[in-house]
């Protein structure tokens, strides 16, 4: 019985033409966006921030994120079992970043896959279009407990960004999506920026007024402190943030 084989360079021009076909395919089921309306509330597919009561007066690189439809709706896991839809939590979003649809993995079955990780994105679960990605992650978590130590916003939209594969990877967790928001989201307006530092300024002012320097170094330990437990959480002990 002879075995055919196929020269190896054939082989890999198939492939690179399939994947070109595909990736064509998907580039032109994207239909343009709406522009962004913060006035609306309305951020087409993107992802926003906006400061923590409390929490961000003390830590204020902590805050709440949800990530947007098609439309420009927001999502966010505002609570046990429970997406929020059309609604931030915690007021108006001060901070947005626009991802990139053509950098997401979108595959009606294991032969549509655009990524390196058919398998491993499959076995996660994929999505057929944006908003199918953030509906079945919302069916996800409206199972789920809220827990901002545990299973929280971030979570969400990690869970989010991993069904779309999005930027080549189902790496997402609590912290790089928090730094991708952070480090190049950009402010709505200046107001947005003045009530998501002047809570912070104001109660470390008044910290070290009543108290003293010891008070700044029990602020400066108590952010240290979360930020060591999220990044233990999140690249040490990933079953402690399992969501």
């Amino acid at each position: 019985m002879q075995h055919i084989r196929f020269p190896v360079m054939e082989v890999k021009e198939a492939y690179d033409v399939e994947h070109m076909r595909s990736t064509q395919s998907i580039q032109h089921e994207l239909w343009p966006l709406d522009e962004i309306d913060p006035k609306k509330a309305k951020f087409p597919c993107c992802l926003v921030w906006t400061p923590l009561p409390i929490v961000s007066w003390l830590a204020p690189f902590i805050g709440h994120v949800g990530i947007c439809r098609e439309d420009g709706t927001i999502l966010d896991f505002a609570g046990s079992n429970f997406v929020n839809a059309d609604d931030f939590a915690f007021g108006a979003v001060a901070r947005y970043l626009q991802l990139d649809r053509t950098q997401c993995c979108f595959a009606t079955n294991l032969g549509g896959h655009t990524c390196k990780s058919g398998y491993k994105h499959a076995e996660f679960g994929t999505a057929i279009t944006w908003d199918d990605a953030l509906q079945s992650s919302s069916r996800y978590f409206e199972h789920k407990t809220y827990n901002l130590f545990t299973c929280n916003c971030h979570s969400f939209v990690a869970n989010c960004l991993n069904r779309i594969f999005y930027g080549g990877s189902m790496s997402w967790n609590m912290i790089n999506v928090a730094g991708l928001v952070l480090l190049k989201g950009q402010w709505v307006d200046a107001m947005s920026v003045l009530r998501s530092f002047l809570p912070f300024l104001l109660v470390l002012s008044l910290g070290v007024f009543m108290v003293g320097w010891p008070f700044l170094a029990a602020l400066l330990s108590f952010s240290l402190l979360l930020l060591v437990w999220f990044l233990l959480g999140s690249y040490c002990f990933k079953t402690l943030l399992e969501c």
